[in-house]
Order: C-alpha cells, then structure tokens, then sequence
C-alpha cells in the first residue's frame, strides 16, 4: 500500500473538517511529499493539545499520540521546539470550542 504525501493528507483532513463545520488553519506549512504533520487542537480556552503521528510498537499501527497540553503558550512552544528540530514539518491547528478534531475518525490514521 503506497503512502499518501503530507500535501494530499493535509488537504483531505482540511476538507473533511470542512464538512464538520470545524474551522482548521495551517499555521506552518511543510514538506508536501514527506514532511510530518502536528495538529494543535484548540477549544478557544487559553488551553491547547498537540498530536503527532505515530506507531503503535506492538501492533506497527498508525495512531495519533498526545505530544503536549496544557495552557496554549507551552503547546506553542513545543511547536516551535519541533519545527526547529524539524523545518519539514506540517502545524494544523483546528479550532472547536467542544474538542473536535476528527483525528479517531477512519482513514486518518
């Protein structure tokens, strides 16, 4: 099974989360075949939570894994930690006042 590029991914999770009427930005935009894609989910609080995709060791699995949260200034600054790691990398953030972010839906793991 072939991968889709982050470019293609980036674009059908914007779309879906369109349909959901949950307003999403890309904040940083990176690599469109290979680079890697965090998303900071905001529920318009002052708090944030940031997930990055990863593999389940034991299954090989893909899932999406908390990688900070908390007040939005220290999420922002672990995003800004990672893209300095990482210039490739992709930063989406959805905005839902409820938690929304679609991420356990099927096919965007």
């Amino acid at each position: 099974m072939s991968r889709l590029t982050a470019e293609f991914w980036v674009a059908a999770y914007l779309a879906r989360l369109r349909v959901a009427d949950i307003p999403a930005f890309v904040v940083a935009r990176g690599d469109g075949t290979a680079g890697a894609v965090l998303v900071k989910q905001s529920p318009l609080d002052g708090s944030a939570t940031l997930y990055q995709r990863s593999f389940d060791p034991l299954t090989g699995d893909r899932l999406w894994m908390v990688l900070a949260e908390g007040a939005e200034a220290d999420v922002d600054a672990t995003i800004a930690r990672q893209r300095g790691f990482d210039p490739d990398l992709w930063v989406i953030e959805v905005e839902d006042r409820a938690g929304r972010n679609l991420l356990d839906e099927p096919g965007l793991d």
